[in-house]
């Protein structure tokens, strides 16, 4: 029996070394390896934005003034970034052209601007399949409380289906980014 239990104890302690490190292994796996670029903001040389375009791709958001990168940021999408949004929970950042229509100070992230998904038509395709299409797709910073672990996000697909930028860069897009602005998600 005591052979068991030192098997048992030393195979329990094997996973619990293991476990954390295959974890971290595969967080990394998902990170991006390119160095973020530093944004540098400085008021007088902010034209009007005019539109939002999104690169799910190329993990970018851009800030555009008629055809003109105004500003650039890197992003994190949802978990299974690939592809348009079909249903809640499938935890894709839509695809198409939307509006950013309202924000919220308040929200479990820090600061969130409302991206009008679904559209008319993402309502059809979700109700074809009887699935509810969702809602609640934002903009938005790093989960209230977690700003000390603002390193363990970057470079991760971790929200919803949501887009996410850091806490400095989502108040430099508030400030930008009027209500009313069309935004475009591309694959």
């Amino acid at each position: 029996m005591l052979i068991t239990r030192a098997a048992f104890s030393a195979l329990v302690l094997f996973w619990l070394a293991t476990t954390p490190q295959a974890m971290a292994t595969e967080l990394l796996a998902k990170a991006d390896t390119r160095m973020p670029t530093e944004t540098t903001y400085i008021p007088a040389d902010i034209e009007d934005v005019s539109k939002v375009v999104v690169r799910k791709s190329e993990r970018r958001l851009y800030l555009m003034n008629d055809e003109r990168v105004v500003r650039s940021y890197r992003v994190s999408l949802g978990d299974n970034p690939e592809g348009h949004k079909l249903y809640q929970g499938d935890e894709r950042t839509p695809e198409g052209t939307y509006t950013l229509d309202w924000r919220n100070s308040e929200s479990d992230f820090y600061r969130s601007i409302h991206i009008s998904y679904p559209s008319e038509r993402d309502r059809e395709l979700a109700s074809a399949w009887g699935l509810d299409p969702g809602g609640s797709i934002m903009i938005h910073g790093l989960p209230n409380g977690e700003e000390d672990m603002a390193f363990a996000y970057r470079g991760l697909d971790w929200t919803d289906g949501c887009i996410a930028v850091t806490n400095e860069e989502i108040d430099e897009i508030w400030q930008l980014v009027s209500d009313g602005t069309p935004i475009s998600i591309h694959p």
